[in-house]
């Protein structure tokens, strides 16, 4: 990823929040960013609505999201074109998936979700 001075600052604001938070949700929120910034290096990482939000520029719209609530969840913005899934699920766009703890299953899924959005 290639900063500039802003890109910099918003990626340590980013770095920042996530360092704040509590154990265990730290470590996964921090993986989730880390795989995130893996699965699309040229995403440029800033505080969405108070969480870590991934754009393909500091001025454009989040793709991609994290968020630590009462749960912690991954989400993809209305702005990265989710498509409906299908098969049993109808028309539903998916777009929100919540997480406790990450496994090695997990973690793929989650770099094809970051890929996807940013297709």
């Amino acid at each position: 990823m290639i900063m500039t001075d802003r890109t910099a600052k918003n990626h340590e604001k980013v770095v920042s929040k996530i360092a704040a938070m509590d154990e265990p949700r730290r470590t996964v929120m921090r993986r989730l960013h880390d795989l995130i910034l893996e699965a699309a290096p040229d995403l440029k990482p800033r505080i969405w609505y108070g969480m870590p939000g991934y754009a393909k520029s500091a001025s454009s719209p989040v793709l991609v999201f994290i968020r630590n609530d009462e749960l912690i969840s991954l989400g993809v913005s209305e702005k990265a074109g989710p498509v409906p899934a299908g098969e049993g699920e109808g028309r539903l766009l998916p777009s929100a998936w919540f997480v406790d703890e990450l496994d090695d299953v997990t973690e793929r899924r989650v770099a094809e979700i970051v890929r996807a959005a940013v297709a």
